[in-house]
């Protein structure tokens, strides 16, 4: 695991090397670095604003990485006009650099501390829509009773963990805490998370996936009741039939 000595190093190595760049016209730390300093295991998260095509300025980037700092893989993910290229470096740290073209160059929330250049006006991204949270809601639970119908366990199970998700997600933006990723979930209070303790899934049986898919499906319905009653109760009587206990644990599963 990288030492916070060394994961410092790299990143202060990364913006040297991006006050050199002429095509890098602005560099910001962004993540929990820009906020209250990080803590042990927060990874590097940086964004580039780019002047001329993103492509090359990225192509040389990765070169980079793989050639000077030991990159062992990367991926994209591409975010409006921008594209954000996590690496993963030796001892397991993360390096996610965001190249932005040099016009939208500014922060999208809090998280963020210009380096060098002049950031555009700051915006803030929008939470989630409410109503695809609820939507998502429901269709996973359809998807999990039907996996469970087929007898899919691993499918079944990962519908209900995505279900688990969207409870939490429509917690944090009903309380005004980061809905993406779970990032606001350890700031919800224990009557919110509390139900969906059942909702985890201990086994791979028809019995354990339909009590953990009733159990979640419970959560879902009792979050919507806080914001919206007349809609939780809507969908409590279509969803009645997702929350009723199997009557006999499947002995063949794991």
């Amino acid at each position: 695991m990288f030492s916070v000595g060394e994961r410092d190093s790299i990143r202060e190595r990364l913006l040297g090397l991006a006050e050199g760049d002429p095509a890098v016209v602005g560099a910001a730390l962004t993540g929990s670095h820009a906020v209250d300093g990080g803590d042990r295991w927060s990874d590097i998260d940086l964004v580039f604003g780019v002047d001329g095509p993103l492509d090359s300025t990225m192509h040389r980037w990765t070169e980079l990485l793989y050639r000077d700092f030991a990159a062992v893989h990367h991926w994209d993910l591409p975010s409006g006009s921008a594209v954000y290229r996590v690496f993963l470096l030796p001892d397991m740290l993360e390096v996610d650099i965001g190249f932005a073209p040099a016009a939208e160059f500014g922060p999208h929330g809090p998280s963020w501390r210009t380096v060098f250049g002049s950031p555009a006006a700051a915006e803030e991204d929008p939470p989630p829509a409410r109503r695809s949270l609820v939507g998502l809601g429901w269709h996973h639970a359809l998807h999990a009773w039907i996996c469970i119908q087929r007898r899919r366990w691993w499918q079944a199970e990962q519908w209900i963990s995505a279900l688990r998700g969207q409870v939490l997600a429509l917690a944090c933006v009903r309380l005004g805490h980061p809905a993406s990723y779970a990032k606001g979930a350890h700031l919800l209070p224990p009557e919110v998370t509390a139900p969906l303790h059942a909702a985890l899934v201990c086994a791979l049986n028809e019995a354990e996936l339909t009590r953990a898919l009733s159990a979640a499906t419970d959560a879902l319905i009792g979050e919507l009741a806080l914001a919206d009653p007349a809609l939780a109760d809507r969908l409590a009587v279509i969803l009645s039939d997702l929350r009723v206990a199997a009557p006999t644990p499947d002995k063949r599963g794991v």
